[in-house]
């Protein structure tokens, strides 16, 4: 057996020594030594290194600890690979399942030919070589129905034999990303970057609608122009130098797309890709420029053959007529600027509105905008707008997903499909464009990621547009106001609802009618400004309409006060003023439910009533029954004799008709959340000191308890409520009118006026003296027909 090394051998050497008489042995049978160990200087055996020498007469073995240390050092720390892709199946992810629309392609060829315009124009400040004579800096886009192809040309930086390589040969490989990075090593970058590029993967977007793409390029920093080719199912492609002398281009790049059978008639229509760069690249700072169809008016002369006997006219003497004819020639696509990209101070208020209208197709002027520029941990340029009238349809009104919001990263349109990442459902009728450099995508560049970024956002537009439209109710002309409530006003009412938040904000906007402003809408403000000293609250009722409320039974002792009441008469309302609940530190108190104080009460006089009237009120509430909670002495009536009220935390009558009028309302919370109704009397009423007279002499009266009945059942339909049995109710009515007009006239029963053994032909005959007169006889002088 060979000797045992120790793992504590000191890193140096290890010496093992024999005479002469024992080298044969120990090279015979130590596992460290080859049979040729004495040949050869480096041995090494189990992953040890050995080295062996001669010392004298001695062998000496030198065993590597530093090996044994290497060795342990790479198995702890584990070995490297590298990541490998199988290309054909990467391309087909970023084919299929990148992007959500066809379309997008043109976006993302157009950006990258804005970029390598920026970069050339970058470059060319540096070194104006670059440009030489090769044209101004542009984008030409030219669709081909006939060959189904369409073709992106651009004047931009081009690209070497070599710069294709790495550029569409290395997927997810992004030159503008990597040119950014270069200049930020240098220390170049100015403050004004609008490059696009981040992913490297926006130019194979092209095979979405293409089974083969075609790049022609040529790079001011070489003589050679190079074509680069690849097919959508090719894992491939192919770079060869362009040697026809008809496709040399100057400078730049075009890129050929031989679109699929199924894209051909969309994407070759030249009103189609026109549309398209108006959509997405609108505002790239560079002119584009599409192929189309036009029309122009010219003269020819007519071509007739003269008739027999007629001579042939002069050239000069022939008749003309005018044609149309078409032709076809470049158009600008993108005329409209970028306008929140200019100084405020600069852009005029017909500008804005002009920019409106062409953005989103409108034929009204804004009510109101604002143009702002936001700065620090965000930086981002808006201008948003508050439209001139509601839109037409009212599924609409309260639509999160409405594309009234524009996203630009650099000026490129990413999306208007938000569903309330940008601006919460109620302020979903701004209109506007938002345009950052740095925003959260997705690599398609279609969806915004859900970040602090863009909660950011939107705090602060949602706060730009709370200045705005403060703005415009603070303004000297009230009529641009009043059109804002009239179309958006329910829009800030269910703010009140689902942006607790900002009610703050919200508040001074609402606008209401009162009982003292019947004709004009009045805010909080006014009616805080209109209280007098004592009182401690801001009283409202709901109704169905202005007239209900000004004729409600709940408002006769507070009008008498001179204490103002705001009339809700729209559903949404009510439901709006209790997310509020307070402002200004005054409570919002609803008129028409129990417990209201009014200030300044009479405690002698209202002590003395209820002792009159306790018998009165148990002795209703007996008659009643369950149909209500209790009955009690009231302080809010004047002319009425009695009213019904809601309890404290139940629903008002208001919102039980509409919450009964919901179509997926659910019945069975409906009698829970209807809570209790609380009856009040008038003791100064006559009806109630009738009542009260037949409660203390005759309580088993017939007639009073039909009167109460009748008595609950008019107050249920004063305050707000429905009976439940509306015929029952007309039956009872019906009653008590006859009972009370019964021969009031001198009525005479037909048994009473008929004499039955007398015949009734001859009494009508004896008592029947009536005169018969003529028409003639009756003619006045003043008659117009007399004559």
């Amino acid at each position: 057996m060979a000797p045992v090394l120790s793992r504590s051998l000191t890193p140096a050497s290890v010496l093992f020594s024999s005479k002469s008489n024992t080298q044969n042995r120990l090279l015979s049978r130590s596992g460290f030594l080859h049979q040729n160990g004495l040949k050869s200087n480096n041995l090494s055996c189990s992953g040890l290194k050995l080295k062996v020498g001669k010392r004298g007469g001695s062998v000496v073995v030198k065993c590597e600890a530093s090996a044994v240390a290497e060795k342990e050092g790479v198995e702890a720390s584990g070995e490297s690979f590298e990541y490998q892709a199988e290309v054909s199946r990467l391309m087909n992810l970023i084919v299929h399942s990148l992007y959500s629309h066809k379309e997008i392609f043109l976006r993302e060829l157009v950006s990258n030919a804005s970029d390598a315009l920026d970069k050339l124009r970058f470059l060319s400040v540096t070194d104006p070589s670059l440009l030489g004579d090769a044209g101004e800096l542009e984008i030409r886009i030219k669709p081909d129905p006939e060959k189904g192809t369409i073709t992106i040309s651009d004047t931009g930086i081009g690209m070497t034999r070599e710069e294709l390589i790495d550029c569409l040969g290395t997927i997810a490989q992004s030159g503008t990303s990597k040119f950014l990075n270069a200049l930020k090593e240098n220390k170049d970058l100015g403050s004004d970057n609008s490059l696009i590029g981040q992913f490297g993967v926006g130019f194979y977007s092209a095979f979405l609608v293409a089974e083969k793409v075609s790049v022609s390029t040529k790079s001011p920093k070489s003589d050679k122009q190079y074509i680069w080719e690849a097919s959508a199912d090719s894992s491939s492609y192919v770079i060869k130098e362009e040697t026809d002398p008809e496709k040399q281009i100057r400078r730049g790049t075009e890129i050929t797309l031989y679109l699929k059978d199924d894209d051909k008639y969309e994407f070759t229509e030249p009103s189609r890709v026109q549309g398209l760069v108006k959509n997405y690249s609108q505002f790239v700072s560079f002119p584009i420029y599409t192929w189309q169809e036009k029309s122009r008016t010219v003269e020819v002369e007519e071509e007739e053959e003269p008739k027999e006997g007629e001579e042939t006219p002069p050239e000069g003497e022939k008749k003309k007529k005018t044609i149309t004819e078409k032709y076809w020639d470049w158009e600008l696509a993108n005329e409209t600027k970028p306008i929140w990209m200019r100084n405020p101070k600069e852009v005029e208020r017909d500008q804005y509105n002009e920019f409106y209208k062409k953005t989103f197709n409108e034929f009204l002027d804004p009510l109101a905008y604002t143009h702002f520029t936001t700065e620090g941990e965000v930086e981002f340029r808006s201008v948003i707008y508050v439209p001139g009238m509601a839109p037409m349809n009212n599924e609409d009104v309260v639509n999160p997903k409405t594309k009234n919001i524009r996203l630009y990263v650099k000026r490129v349109f990413i999306s208007d499909d938000f569903d309330g990442e940008l601006f919460p459902r109620y302020l979903s009728f701004v209109k506007g464009v938002v345009d950052s450099n740095d925003l959260p995508l997705n690599v398609s560049r279609e969806i915004l990621q859900e970040s602090r970024i863009v909660r950011i956002m939107r705090k602060r537009l949602v706060r730009k547009t709370f200045d705005m439209i403060q703005e415009l109710a603070d303004n000297e002309n009230k009529e641009d106001y009043r059109k804002f409530w009239e179309n958006f006003g329910k829009f800030i009412k269910l703010g009140c609802i689902e942006d607790t938040g900002n009610h703050k904000r919200i508040t001074p906007l609402l606008r209401f009618f009162s009982s003292k402003s019947e004709d004009e809408l009045i805010c909080l403000d006014e009616y805080i400004d209109n209280m007098n000293e004592k009182q401690n609250a801001i009283y409202y009722i709901a109704t169905d309409s202005l007239k209900s409320a000004k004729l409600a039974p709940f408002l006769e002792k507070l009008v008498q006060k001179d204490i103002e009441v705001l009339y809700l008469v729209e559903p949404i309302d009510e439901v709006a003023i209790q997310n509020l609940q307070t402002y200004k530190e005054k409570k919002f108190v609803d008129v028409s439910k129990e417990d209201l104080e009014l200030g300044d009460t009479d405690e002698v006089k209202e002590r003395e009533n209820k002792q009159e009237y306790i018998l009165l009120c148990d002795w209703m509430k007996q008659q009643l029954g369950d149909k209500v909670a209790k009955v009690q002495i009231s302080n809010r009536l004047s002319s009425s004799p009695c009213v019904l009220v809601s309890g404290k935390f139940g629903w008002s009558a208001n919102m039980e008709r509409l919450m009964k009028a919901q179509t997926l309302g659910d019945t069975s919370t409906l009698e829970f959340m209807r809570g209790r109704r609380i009856m009040e009397v008038n003791p100064d009423h006559p009806i109630i000191k009738d009542l009260n007279a037949a409660c203390k002499n005759a309580p088993e009266s017939s007639e009073a308890k039909r009167a109460v009945d009748l008595l609950y059942e008019t107050a249920l339909i004063a305050s707000g409520f429905t009976p439940d049995s509306p015929a029952e109710l007309g039956g009872k009515i019906y009653e008590m009118m006859a009972v009370a007009l019964g021969g009031k006239w001198g009525r005479v029963e037909e048994s009473e006026g008929v004499d039955s053994n007398v015949d009734p032909t001859i009494e009508s005959e004896s008592t029947n003296e009536t005169e018969v007169v003529e028409p003639s006889e009756v003619r006045t002088e003043t008659d117009p027909w007399s004559t």
